[in-house]
């Protein structure tokens, strides 16, 4: 339950934002005013935003191995999450970017956490594992499939505001439940798996006060040179994330054990790491220059009715349901002859730039005033799901073999901050669509993303080896 209320926090957030930043500042009521900002500052806003939800847990999951625990590091994290959503209450800017990095620091808290504690229910060998995560990833579903539905209908019919903020009152149901049904965890998650040392937490301490003091002072510099802008801040997020991006992996090699083996997982680990940039550059923005597209230029219309833009985010948790199973069940009749997991994860480059040559078709064709079938947009998002399953599970899978013993949380910390620099990177080619115009925009990324697949395809035997003994 706390679970899926995190999942509807985040897809409702990623099923309005960008329709609230492209709204006009006199905008009719409902939804009222958004924010007028141009399809390509909010493209990368949006970017910024799913970077920042993909970085944070990185440290959430050693602030709660490492200082306060998992139990009491998510229930944190939920909170933080209910106050940043009923923040967005306020009409005023400044106030609305701060309940997102609110948002966004919760979810850094309670991400990683909820999984150790789910993980700790269980004993080794336990049978009943798969079942406890079959349910949480139930959880994780319906939260994606109908955050969009509830919060576009809100947004449509009573304002932007109240339907940011309803993640909020479902935070607080999922704590209260929580609240209820504590006892049955028993003392799983609540002690420290490993305490940092006196001398570590004054390090970790220093390190967090110098580290932030500088982001700080880059963000005043820049922003005093070049003003205060959309361009300018998501420009300078993209930046620092992608630094502490390069940071974490030179910390985490410098505590990997210095034998040929870990040597040669490491290079294995480096193109998972690049192959995932690139896939979640182009993936990441279903949330903005698609949802942008069409908004303007597909006809949403049943009859009478028109379905709510924000809706056809519910598409891709529906279409994992269907198709995870499938993909399951083919590895596993496959089982040795199944293609490597390079070949997998470069196909599913492939897949993701093929999604957008997809939508790039009725993109060229369209005219001022006129609109496009919304088939086009359905079938973009049934190859994007095929690559998302072609590329997330095989890569979480094959990092988690791939990491040393203590140090698979932080190889999976480090991951998901290759989904964080795809965002966010993602988020600042988007750009180029006010230039280029959508059509040769989702030609050109697509194509050039199937060029990148192709070429990755090349070495996959290279790779393999790297990976050796497994596939």
């Amino acid at each position: 339950m706390v679970e899926m209320w995190e999942r509807f926090s985040f897809y409702g957030m990623v099923s309005l934002l960008v329709l609230f930043l492209i709204a006009p500042q006199n905008g009719p009521w409902p939804p009222g005013p958004g924010q007028g900002f141009t399809d390509a500052d909010s493209a990368a806003l949006f970017g910024c935003y799913s970077a920042l939800i993909l970085a944070t847990p990185l440290a959430g999951g050693w602030i709660g191995d490492r200082l306060i625990g998992p139990r009491r590091a998510f229930v944190i994290g939920a909170i933080f999450i209910a106050v940043g959503h009923f923040v967005l209450l306020i009409p005023t800017v400044i106030v609305f970017w701060a309940g997102l990095i609110v948002i966004a620091l919760g979810t850094g808290l309670l991400k990683p956490n909820i999984s150790t504690v789910l993980g700790s229910l269980y004993s080794e060998g336990d049978p009943r594992r798969d079942s406890g995560f079959s349910i949480f990833y139930l959880g994780i579903n319906v939260g994606a499939f109908t955050a969009p539905l509830i919060c576009g209908w809100i947004a449509v019919t009573v304002s932007w505001q109240w339907a940011f903020s309803v993640a909020g009152f479902g935070m607080l149901i999922g704590l209260l439940q929580y609240a209820f049904g504590r006892h049955r965890l028993g003392q799983n998650g609540i002690s420290v798996p490993r305490p940092a040392s006196l001398e570590q937490r004054h390090r970790a301490t220093l390190v967090s006060v110098l580290g932030l003091l500088a982001i700080m002072g880059l963000f005043y510099a820049t922003t005093t040179i070049f003003g205060f802008t959309a361009s300018v801040i998501s420009a300078l997020v993209t930046g620092v994330v992608t630094a502490i991006a390069l940071f974490a992996f030179w910390f985490l090699l410098r505590r990997m054990p210095a034998t040929p083996t870990v040597h040669r997982h490491v290079k294995a680990f480096a193109l998972i790491f690049i192959t995932s940039v690139v896939y979640f550059a182009l993936s990441s923005q279903a949330g903005s220059t698609i949802t942008e597209f069409t908004q303007e230029s597909v006809d949403r219309t049943i009859g009478s009715f028109t379905i709510p833009t924000s809706w056809l985010m519910s598409l891709n948790p529906i279409l994992v349901i269907m198709f995870a199973p499938i993909f399951a069940v083919l590895w596993a009749r496959l089982a040795n002859h199944a293609p490597t997991t390079p070949t997998k994860m470069t196909v599913s480059l492939i897949g993701v730039g093929l999604s957008f040559l997809i939508v790039a078709i009725p993109a060229l064709s369209v005219t001022n005033g006129h609109s496009t079938a919304l088939v086009w947009i359905v079938m973009g998002f049934v190859v994007l799901t095929w690559a998302e399953l072609l590329i997330v599970p095989i890569a979480l899978s094959t990092t988690t073999k791939l990491a040393p013993p203590g140090l698979t949380g932080q190889l999976l910390g480090l991951w998901y901050l290759a989904a964080a620099v795809g965002g966010a990177v993602g988020g600042q080619i988007a750009r180029f669509s006010e230039v280029l115009g959508y059509g040769n925009y989702f030609f050109v990324a697509g194509f050039t993303v199937v060029m990148i697949g192709a070429g990755f395809l090349l070495i996959r035997k290279r790779w393999s080896a790297l990976l050796a003994p497994m596939r």
